[in-house]
């Protein structure tokens, strides 16, 4: 990917600032924002979600606020999620990815979106 096509894709993730729809991840665990299915159509990223989705089931799902952070160097990804405060709670090593960024972090929320049922949804930073 060119280096223009990334520095768009990290301007277009700033702007960013809550989510007019949600969308269901593949695994049924979680939906996603606006900014988020952004980021997998243009970074090819679907794989990502799922990734996290794949890691909801506890003792992970029992955090209602879960920080992920993918680095990612020499075609290759760390996945690590933390409760927030700093203490890890997932780790996923990734033999290869083609992620066009460094690193992207995203938040996940357990919270309604309709005043009843409990969801957690995958966000942002800018969007929490």
């Amino acid at each position: 990917m060119k280096e223009r096509d990334v520095e768009t894709i990290k301007a277009n993730l700033a702007r960013f600032s809550g989510s007019e729809s949600y969308y269901c991840s593949s695994f049924g665990r979680m939906v996603y924002t606006d900014g988020v299915k952004y980021l997998a159509d243009a970074a090819g990223a679907y794989w990502l979600i799922d990734a996290i989705a794949s890691h909801q089931r506890p003792p992970v799902s029992r955090e209602d606020f879960q920080v992920w952070r993918l680095s990612v160097a020499n075609e290759r990804g760390l996945l690590v999620a933390d409760d927030g405060n700093g203490r890890e709670i997932a780790r996923q090593e990734i033999d290869y990815t083609d992620f066009c960024l460094d690193e992207i972090v995203l938040y996940l929320v357990a919270g309604s979106l309709d005043g009843e049922k409990i969801v957690r949804v995958l966000m942002l930073p800018g969007e929490y």
